[in-house]
């Protein structure tokens, strides 16, 4: 009999099935302290998390666990070191953001490049009651058609992008660590793009790769988009190069703690060129479901000796 834990279900807005295998089964809406996560787990063998810490400290309090399945394709949650050490499988989520990211990036282009927002927003303030001309141009309107997106990360959520941006007209420029054809170099990203969308994994040597730095080489109407992890952008530096017209937009769906109970520079500035999501870019109906799905196709999987989504 396998004890399975979801530690945040309610992170998850889809159809949890139930395992094919004979188990028992808790869930919590959500488990952030140490001992909250280690008193829920300690007869479990089977760990279902999102976006618990399962750091060396917890881990090695808890000797009966053996798999962590991650409803994410993001595993920084975990230390996987002491997890290996320790012998506990660790499985995640891929491939099923292949619809629900891309479009995500597209819409946060769209309404940078257009000032939807803040024209939004400005006709709410009643500005254009107060126009003398049928419209006015309080904020700059960008084309996507004849723009260059920059792709970092060209796995399989940048080429989806990519064949989105080429549809409507713009010239991609990818790079990825991992060779393959038509990339190009980091710095002819940073200089030659009118958007740059962001798409690797937060590491050691991804940590604030975009930073003052690589700002100051971007085009001065050039957007950055992150729906990657908050920590791959310096945000104080960001917010820095916004304010002073150094790059021209920023659309995020991740900051660097999340949530930022104790508030978040870029969540709490107040730019016409800045839009914050709260991490939902991965999260249609569909894409979740898709997800809820495979998560519980790990654990089947695990459980009958052939694992899948090994990280």
């Amino acid at each position: 009999m396998h004890k399975i834990v979801f530690l945040d279900r309610e992170s998850l807005d889809a159809k949890v099935r139930a395992p094919n295998f004979p188990h028992e089964y808790e869930e919590y809406d959500s488990t952030w302290t140490p001992d909250e996560i280690v008193e829920r787990l300690k007869d479990a063998d089977i760990a279902l998390i999102n976006k618990v810490p399962m750091r060396a400290d917890v881990l090695k309090r808890l000797p009966n666990l053996k798999l962590i399945a991650v409803a994410a394709t993001g595993t920084d949650v975990v230390d996987k070191a002491q997890a290996k050490e320790q012998g506990v499988t660790v499985s995640n989520i891929r491939g099923y953001a292949f619809n629900t990211v891309p479009e995500h990036v597209i819409g946060l282009l769209f309404a940078l490049r257009r000032s939807i927002v803040p024209y939004a927003n400005s006709v709410k303030r009643g500005d254009w009651n107060k126009s003398a001309q049928f419209c006015y141009f309080d904020y700059p309107i960008y084309d996507i058609a004849g723009s260059t997106l920059g792709i970092v990360g060209y796995g399989a959520l940048g080429k989806s992008i990519g064949k989105r941006a080429e549809a409507l007209g713009m010239k991609i420029l990818p790079y990825d660590v991992f060779p393959q054809d038509g990339l190009v170099d980091f710095e002819t990203v940073l200089t030659q793009s009118d958007a740059i969308t962001i798409h690797v994994p937060l590491t050691p040597d991804t940590k604030n790769m975009f930073g003052a730095e690589q700002f100051k080489k971007m085009k001065n109407h050039a957007l950055l988009i992150n729906t990657a992890r908050g920590g791959l952008v310096d945000e104080a530096a960001l917010l820095e190069a916004l304010k002073s017209g150094e790059i021209g937009g920023a659309g995020f769906d991740v900051v660097a703690q999340e949530p930022p109970k104790d508030g978040n520079i870029l969540c709490d500035a107040d730019l016409p060129n800045l839009i914050v999501t709260p991490h939902v870019a991965w999260s249609s109906k569909e894409a979740m479901q898709i997800l809820a799905d495979q998560l519980i196709d790990n654990v089947e999987n695990f459980v009958a000796g052939k694992p899948s989504n090994v990280v």
